[in-house]
């Protein structure tokens, strides 16, 4: 009986992360979006971004890039790999350029 309650708590939690990834793409802008707001100016071209990111970052090598919205805001949001490994996501706006966050 408890293993049963453990492997519906696993999939629980796998539903509320796959959830999770499609709300979050849903704010996220299509290929064509994104090219009308770099050209628009609204947001700066990613390589501009990752750039930005590696002065903070030296050495991380961004394996997936997203331009999404948050709030009034457009971000880009860069999935990482470190040096050491470790795969984090990170938040440029994307008007500016300047790190949101890190994690």
């Amino acid at each position: 009986m408890a293993r049963t309650g453990y492997v519906l708590a696993l999939v629980l939690i796998a539903a509320a992360e796959s959830a999770a990834g499609a709300a979050e793409s849903d704010a996220c802008l299509t290929q064509e979006q994104r090219r009308a707001a770099v050209a628009s100016h609204r947001a700066i071209p990613l390589a501009r971004a990752v750039h930005d990111l590696r002065v903070h970052s030296p050495g991380a090598e961004v394996v997936r890039a997203r331009l999404c919205r948050r709030g009034e805001d457009l971000v880009y949001v860069l999935t990482v790999l470190a040096r050491d490994g470790k795969v984090t996501r990170a938040s440029v706006n994307a008007a500016s350029g300047a790190l949101v966050e890190g994690r």
